[in-house]
């Protein structure tokens, strides 16, 4: 029993980290109807900017935070500079933006940093309210990415600047009519997405080593999270990111052993897709032809 309690916990460490790239997955696909395949490469990139900053002397939080914002800059500027302007272009260019961006990010990465594999500190070191069943890092990171996840629902659900974001994410047109600046906004969510993606990726390279190709695994994760969950639903892709790390972590002790986790998440990308491509709490899409 302490086995099997032991391995639900660390699920559902993993499914935090899942539940915040999968949100923001959500949050790109909802203004693009795409999926960023370069969330993971920016996350990537953003956790070397932080291990920079801590080798220079800032202390861990200042860097963190510091980072946060450095993030949230970029990934607005990724929206200016390169979606944007493919934003009217047929489905492949967006694609293939995207892609450039994951190989761009990936290569970049390389060859500052280099591709050997480094370690990155955890501040959460002398945690113990986790007993037996968690070590400090895994409860410092569930913490810290559940206060994250519901600072962003307070602002999308009681700001009028999250408000202007959903509508403009979920309708363009009409929000343009009503007065909402649509290209401010929607390079206001890349910056958010941006942000989430780094606080994955910063509370991941403890636990997976810091290389440019860290994220790769993490991201197919949290894509099977948001499918699971619904990419139309914001919050049903944190539930299905929950759901995914459960599962994975018990498939690889029980089921499919360890080698084959990766596996498991194909298969569930495989399945919610047949069986049920609108997810457990998403909406299929009607479109009248």
């Amino acid at each position: 029993m302490e086995a099997f309690l032991h391995q639900l916990f660390s699920g559902l460490a993993n499914g935090c980290l899942y539940s915040c790239l999968a949100l923001a997955l959500v949050m790109i696909y909802q203004s693009t109807h795409h999926v960023n395949f370069a969330q993971g490469e920016m996350a990537m990139f953003s956790t070397y900017l932080a291990a920079t900053a801590m080798n220079a002397g800032v202390p861990y939080w200042l860097a963190f935070v510091g980072v946060i914002a450095i993030s949230f800059a970029g990934g607005a500027a990724v929206q200016r500079f390169f979606v944007r302007p493919v934003e009217k272009a047929p489905v492949l260019a967006s694609v293939a933006v995207f892609i450039g961006l994951l190989v761009l990010f990936n290569s970049v990465a390389g060859w500052i940093w280099g591709f050997t594999s480094q370690s990155f500190p955890t501040p959460f070191q002398g945690l113990t309210a986790g007993g037996k069943y968690l070590d400090g890092h895994a409860l410092g990171l569930m913490l810290v990415t559940m206060a994250v996840m519901v600072v962003v629902f307070l602002f999308f659900r009681f700001t009028p600047v999250g408000l202007a974001m959903r509508a403009a994410a979920q309708n363009p047109v009409s929000s343009q009519l009503v007065g909402i600046p649509v290209g401010g906004m929607l390079a206001l969510g890349w910056g958010l997405a941006a942000a989430l993606g780094s606080v994955a990726g910063m509370l991941a390279a403890p636990l997976l080593y810091l290389d440019p190709h860290m994220m790769s695994g993490l991201l197919l994760y949290a894509f099977a999270g948001a499918l699971l969950g619904g990419i139309t639903n914001p919050w049903g892709a944190v539930i299905g990111g929950l759901l995914v790390g459960v599962a994975e972590n018990l498939a690889g002790a029980y089921v499919v052993g360890t080698e084959l986790k990766l596996v498991f998440a194909l298969a569930v990308i495989v399945v919610v897709l047949l069986v049920r491509p609108a997810g457990l709490f998403g909406r299929a899409l009607v479109v009248r032809v």
